[in-house]
């Protein structure tokens, strides 16, 4: 069986999307349909915007999202049979399994990192890449820690993102050292993505969800939150507004996904990142 699989912030790179809007017309006229959109030319930034200006979370998400869905659009995705998406990618993996039109997808990831970067301003909070701890000592340690660290991204196994304020995930990092981690690393990010911090987020994005339309998936989607296949409109709903502040598990999504018969993974937009953590998840499927 094969799964669709599309990423989320920081597979954005200079010049993303531009080789596919070279490639043929309808790709052309979907991508420059996202400047309509979203009311300002987009496109210009994703191929000739500096490192910096991609970097910024409203340009960032959006970006990711039109490139994921151009190449969509550009491969042979005929014969999947289950979508997942990392974080963001989740609303690329929804318009895929014919949950979301493209139009309301590109809006409601506008919308996401507009309060994403709104949240962010409001607390000094970060985050921090955990390398070669258990899954379990990791929660324990944040559970140990004053102030506000979670568990953010269970990436695949030995490695985990912590999300919260600055100074408790500074503590978290020292303990987690102490603990045996092979790496403890503080990220470049500006914010506590998947944490209660985007509590103001969740609720400003819960908002348009609610006003947009979702139809029946197609194929079950594997969402962030639950790791469980879902097809129901209103179900995709509230696990998609819970994302925001509650973790991303992409290790245990992956693994019910090869449980319910995956044995081929395509990951659909920028990057490769996706297909390693795949590999280091599970090293028999076929990734691509």
């Amino acid at each position: 069986m094969k799964a669709l699989v599309f990423p989320g912030q920081g597979s954005q790179f200079v010049g993303m999307g531009k080789e596919l809007y070279d490639s043929r017309k309808d790709i052309k006229d979907l991508m420059e349909s996202a400047n309509d959109i979203l009311g300002f030319d987009i496109l210009s930034v994703m191929f000739s915007g500096t490192e910096e200006d991609l970097k910024k979370t409203e340009i960032t998400q959006p970006s990711i999202f039109i490139h994921s869905l151009a190449e969509l659009k550009a491969t042979n995705t005929i014969g999947a049979e289950m979508v997942a998406g990392h974080s963001l990618g989740e609303f690329s993996a929804l318009v895929a399994n014919g949950v979301l039109s493209f139009e309301d997808g590109l809006k409601l990831v506008s919308e996401r990192a507009k309060a994403m970067q709104e949240a962010c301003n409001s607390n000094p909070s970060s985050m921090a890449a955990i390398l070669g701890l258990e899954d379990h000592k990791v929660e324990e340690i944040c559970e140990s820690v004053e102030g506000i660290v979670v568990p953010a991204n269970y990436n695949c196994p030995g490695q985990l993102v912590i999300s919260g304020e600055t100074s408790a995930v500074e503590k978290a990092c020292q303990l987690l050292k102490e603990a045996g981690a092979k790496r403890a690393l503080i990220l470049p990010v500006n914010g506590a993505f998947h944490s209660p911090l985007m509590q103001p987020a969740q609720d400003r994005l819960s908002n348009a969800i609610e006003e947009t339309k979702f139809r029946k998936a197609m194929i079950p989607v594997y969402q962030n939150i639950t790791t469980t296949a879902v097809t129901d409109p209103e179900e995709i709903k509230q696990n998609l507004m819970a994302q925001l502040t509650g973790p991303v598990k992409w290790t245990q999504s992956v693994q019910n996904m090869i449980k319910n018969g995956a044995t081929q993974f395509v990951e659909v937009g920028p990057g490769k990142t996706l297909q390693g953590l795949i590999r280091k998840i599970n090293a028999e499927v076929a990734v691509s």
